[in-house]
């Protein structure tokens, strides 16, 4: 028996972010007998994946951080890896415009296959801005593959003149997991101490400023004040420090709402989690195609997002939009317009979820099938020509 074909995925961490929840769900559900990962990260610690990672026969090498003052550094260990590891064929970079250096190197080194996967929208500038402008204009030219989560992130990376090239890797979840089940529901109301009555809004997302929490909160604090029987979870972690997260904490405490926001942590069931909630908001300064939107839709649940989260995340027709200026309260009024009171009804919508994102195609099975072709197919006309 023939070993599998080992696609090195390059990624920061693999802690529970969306980019690297999609990977392990491709790891999941590929024929790990035909095509299987291995993971470069940039950090030393040991992530929350790393375990199941491993279980599935998979390696986890680290280099140092892509950080300016170590690109040089990071170059020479990245060239070395590939020289003490030939069996890499494909290379599958998560890491956006600094795909450039491996990138480049691999090219350099004759690696056959070479994808930069476009997973954001960044927006804004900052003194990273004058990086990755640099960076991202240099891309295209070596890779053999462009791929995106959605055409706004794919036309940011690639540039729009790229649009035609960019291959549309669809954030697939196993969507059996996200079913609306009732009783699921009820448990997990019961472990986080909210009634039957009590509107639950969520949020899955790590405490990075992209995400917004200082205007969820503040969501939060008028969507409160016009129904008060309501609580907020925030499901995520953020760096090590959490920094972040307690500069929330603060706020929450200061706005005396620490009785109805409650931090849930980083979790391995957000699938179960979701079953809990009553509208899910996603209030971001600029997305790519994230995952949890995805997640959220299958477990049936009305979504709120920014107009800097792009309409394609709206897979169900369950997805409304307002503006990342409007007030608090516009939101708050919003957010409780999609709330129906007839519990049945409910129920009977939410339950449809699974199945609209199946047909919107966002079901993993099949999706893994394709990139596992897609994997091997284009390693054998790269080595064809």
């Amino acid at each position: 028996m023939s070993n599998p074909e080992r696609v090195l995925v390059l990624d920061t961490v693999m802690d529970r972010g969306g980019a690297e929840t999609m990977a392990m769900n491709y790891l999941r559900h590929m024929d790990r007998s035909k095509v299987t990962y291995d993971f470069l990260v940039n950090r030393d610690y040991r992530a929350a994946y790393e375990d199941e990672i491993e279980s599935l026969g998979s390696h986890v090498y680290r280099m140092c951080p892509m950080y300016p003052q170590y690109f040089g550094q990071y170059k020479k260990e990245f060239r070395e890896f590939l020289s003490t590891h030939p069996e890499y064929r494909i290379i599958h970079s998560n890491l956006e415009e600094r795909s450039y250096f491996p990138l480049r190197i691999a090219a350099e080194m004759g690696v056959p296959v070479r994808i930069a996967h476009a997973h954001n929208r960044p927006v804004g500038f900052n003194v990273k801005s004058i990086f990755r402008e640099y960076f991202r204009a240099r891309l295209p030219r070596y890779v053999t593959h462009m791929f995106a989560c959605g055409q706004e992130a794919g036309d940011w990376l690639f540039g729009v003149k790229n649009r035609s090239k960019v291959i549309q890797q669809r954030n697939a979840i196993d969507t059996s997991l996200y079913r609306f089940d009732p009783q699921t529901a009820a448990s997990v109301r019961a472990e986080f101490s909210a009634s039957p009555n009590t509107l639950v809004l969520g949020h899955v997302g790590r405490f990075f400023p992209q995400k917004n929490h200082e205007f969820l909160i503040d969501i939060f604090q008028a969507l409160h004040a016009q129904h008060p029987d309501s609580v907020l979870w925030l499901v995520g972690g953020g760096e090590l420090d959490d920094s972040l997260k307690n500069q929330i904490r603060a706020k929450v405490s200061g706005l005396g709402l620490e009785d109805s926001v409650q931090f849930l942590g980083v979790r391995s069931d957000v699938n179960r989690i979701l079953q809990g909630m009553n509208a899910f908001v996603l209030p971001s300064l600029y997305e790519g195609l994230p995952v949890t939107m995805i997640e959220a839709q299958a477990a049936g649940l009305p979504c709120t997002i920014s107009d800097k989260v792009p309409a394609q995340c709206d897979v169900t027709g369950n997805v409304q939009t307002v503006a990342l200026d409007a007030a608090p309260k516009v939101w708050a009024q919003r957010i409780l317009s999609q709330v129906g009171n007839d519990a049945q009804a409910e129920i009977n919508h939410r339950a449809e979820g699974v199945a609209k994102v199946t047909q919107a195609g966002y079901d993993i099975v099949t999706n893994a099938e394709w990139l596992q072709s897609f994997y091997l197919s284009s390693l054998q006309e790269a080595i064809r020509s």
